[in-house]
């Protein structure tokens, strides 16, 4: 053996990129909501539905489409995003059929599969497409306008339920504010992750926090203050929640301050005491859920929050089984706001279980992938949409369930909403492209023999 054969490096570990994983998976993504429908139609109407083969081809399409555009333009992404993106956005459809059957005059499936498709269009198109998550720093302000443009636009507009949140052009109709959070998201993470150390360690100290100072914090501080402030104007205060808590957090983790979540927690009670004092359309949310039984006992029968309870409580452990419940006694919004009591009273406290752990592995590998990156703006932009995601679940779930007053807004992939699915699929595509990065092999990992730590965790 020569010195050169001797000294030379052994061959670099080759690092697994799950493909096959990710494809088995999407197979039984398909499979559940599937069966899901064909149980629907034998409940109801004691066969299968004709169209199952076809509704199976078609989301079995929509999901190989995905997956090859994953396969060839990211092919060291995290496997199990897709899958579960593909298996709540069909548990979604099943569930809006389903409630379909009891309305026959308002049929919503149809439109959330046309959503649905262009969802994954555009998915695919930011996985082809954008090469590297990097690119989207250059335009922070420019998706700070942006945004700021599609929360204003809506105020022109008549308001639907007590809010000004849709645009409706004809029969067409939109909500621009579901896009402007992922905007906001993209101007937070580039504008935190170049001021990040101005922000944690200049300013004034103030008990245990480390305030920066104004010429740092005072341009993020006024456009999340004016982006809250027209969310308050249009009553979507839900939306406002949201951007508050996306705010924070992705504070806390550009500055690993843990008081400025203290500093969030007490703001977010403050606002949310006196807009709830003042502001009438919230101020009889907050009744509601202070006393949800109160219309009962005044003889005028259940409202929607009473239902919704009714609905989980007959689920029980088990569910009364897909098709069989009487979820539809919410009213107008079954099938957006409270479609989560839909899939408590059908598929009870387990297959409820099962989808807040879909909600949970979600979040956490979009978690997993932004700690693994080494740049900030990857990290923040990772996490801030992975939190959009928790945030979302946190409040309808919490304002269905009577745990926090309702506000109005979509269940990721389940409820009805075009505007909604079309915003997480390209949520989903962004941490597809994030993870990509994360776990792939940094450049002369090859030659050294020395396999990133990023990628430890999913060998």
């Amino acid at each position: 053996m020569t010195a050169t054969t001797a000294d030379a490096l052994p061959p670099a570990p080759r690092l697994p990129k799950r493909r096959g994983v990710e494809l088995l998976l999407l197979v039984g993504a398909v499979f559940v909501p599937v069966y899901g429908y064909a149980a629907v139609g034998l409940a109801r109407n004691g066969v299968v539905p004709p169209d199952v083969a076809g509704y199976g081809a078609g989301l079995g399409l929509l999901a190989l489409l995905a997956h090859l555009a994953v396969r060839f333009r990211a092919p060291y992404a995290d496997p199990l995003l897709l899958p579960i993106a593909v298996l709540l956005n069909g548990l979604g459809l099943v569930l809006i059929y389903r409630l379909d059957l009891e309305t026959p005059k308002d049929q919503a499936a149809p439109t959330q599969l046309i959503w649905s498709t262009l969802g994954v269009s555009l998915f695919i198109a930011v996985v082809v497409l954008l090469r590297d998550h990097r690119m989207l720093q250059r335009y922070a302000y420019l998706s700070v306008a942006s945004a700021l443009v599609l929360m204003i636009v809506p105020i022109f507009f008549p308001a639907v339920n007590g809010a000004k949140i849709w645009i409706r052009v004809g029969g067409f109709s939109f909500q621009p504010g579901e896009f402007a959070k992922i905007l906001l998201a993209v101007f937070f993470a580039a504008y935190l992750a170049a001021n990040r150390n101005a922000l944690a360690y200049t300013g004034r100290r103030f008990w245990k926090l480390q305030f920066p100072t104004g010429r740092v914090l005072g341009p993020i501080v006024a456009i999340w203050l004016l982006s809250v402030g027209v969310l308050v104007l249009e009553r979507d205060l839900g939306t406002s929640l949201l951007f508050f808590g996306l705010f924070v957090i992705m504070l806390y983790v550009a500055t690993g301050r843990t008081g400025w979540i203290a500093v969030g927690l007490l703001l977010a009670a403050l606002g949310a005491f006196v807009v709830g004092s003042f502001e009438p359309h919230v101020h009889s949310r907050v009744q509601d859920w202070l006393d949800p039984f109160a219309s009962i006992d005044a003889g005028r029968g259940p409202g929607q929050l009473a239902q919704s309870l009714f609905a989980f409580a007959a689920g029980g452990m088990l569910g009364t089984g897909l098709g069989l419940g009487h979820s539809i006694l919410i009213g107008f919004a079954a099938k957006s706001d409270f479609i989560l009591a839909t899939a408590g009273e059908e598929l009870g406290l387990t297959g409820l279980t099962a989808i807040f752990l879909l909600y949970a592995l979600l979040v956490a590998r979009g978690y997993r992938a932004g700690l693994a990156l080494r740049d900030p703006f990857g990290r923040l932009l990772s996490i801030g949409l992975a939190s959009i995601l928790a945030l979302q679940v946190f409040v309808i779930a919490g304002g269905v369930m009577g745990l926090i007053p309702l506000t109005g807004m979509a269940m990721p992939f389940l409820a009805q909403g075009g505007s909604s699915v079309v915003t997480n699929w390209i949520i989903v595509a962004l941490l597809i492209r994030v993870s990509d990065q994360a776990r792939r092999p940094q450049p002369g990992a090859v030659e050294t023999g020395i396999i990133t730590p990023v990628a430890e965790g999913d060998r």
